[in-house]
């Protein structure tokens, strides 16, 4: 089979070389400690989190593309300036619909992080460099997801009618029945924008989900409620 290779990398088709043994072996390589890390990083650590597929979906094509885009355009010699450029185009990148939240967009930064180095490592980079940048990585995001248990903070959104008790002297009295009506324990309340003619307030009540998990619901309502405010502002 060896041979058989190296027969055939003596050919090319339209142009282009049939095939570099060595460097196709490297990339077999990169690509297989590239795309090891990014599993474990968004199916093992984020995903059991979040449970949003549509995010994992996406992290897992967006580095494995920007793996490929970097190894097979490093021969060009852009590296770095081609890096920054890629970390400014995805800085820059929103979805049309809500922005993305910010713990997804920095799993994203660190993905195309973790794909830009190992694509674009040099030979002035030896293995044992690369595998520690990857594990040090790879520990930092375990550690901040589960050793520190670094408590997610949930929020919700409620359009409350008792407009007598958004009184700072009554805040004790709205926090109880707030968590008379809703179940949940309280941290904090934030009374935002008052309606007098519908004798309404819009509050937002913030609470610690069980489990570490994330509300989805409540993160999407949130953003999209906040953008409607700033533009009734």
């Amino acid at each position: 089979m060896s041979n058989y290779l190296l027969n055939i990398q003596d050919y090319s088709l339209l142009g282009l070389d049939i095939i570099h043994v060595e460097s196709f072996n490297e990339l077999l390589l990169r690509f297989v400690i590239n795309i090891s890390v990014v599993f474990v990083i968004v199916r093992l650590l984020y995903y059991p989190i979040t449970r949003r597929k549509d995010y994992l979906f996406s992290f897992m094509l967006i580095s494995s593309l920007i793996f490929l885009l970097c190894f097979l355009l490093e021969s060009v010699k852009l590296q770095l300036g081609f890096a920054f450029g890629l970390f400014a185009i995805f800085g820059i990148l929103r979805y049309r619909t809500f922005a993305i939240p910010i713990k997804e967009m920095t799993y994203l930064f660190i993905l195309i992080g973790i794909s830009v180095i190992n694509a674009l490592a040099n030979k002035k980079i030896s293995w044992a460099e690369l595998v520690f940048t990857n594990l040090a990585l790879l520990f930092l995001v375990y550690g901040m997801e589960r050793l520190w248990l670094l408590k997610h903070e949930s929020s919700k959104l409620i359009i409350y009618e008792k407009i007598d008790m958004i009184q700072p002297q009554k805040h004790e009295e709205l926090k109880k029945d707030l968590e008379e009506r809703t179940g949940l324990k309280i941290n904090r309340i934030d009374i935002g924008k008052i309606d007098y003619l519908r004798d309404t307030a819009r509050i937002i009540v913030y609470y610690y989900e069980k489990g570490n998990r994330i509300n989805q619901a409540d993160e999407s309502e949130n953003t999209y409620a906040s953008s409607r405010g700033d533009d009734d502002d």
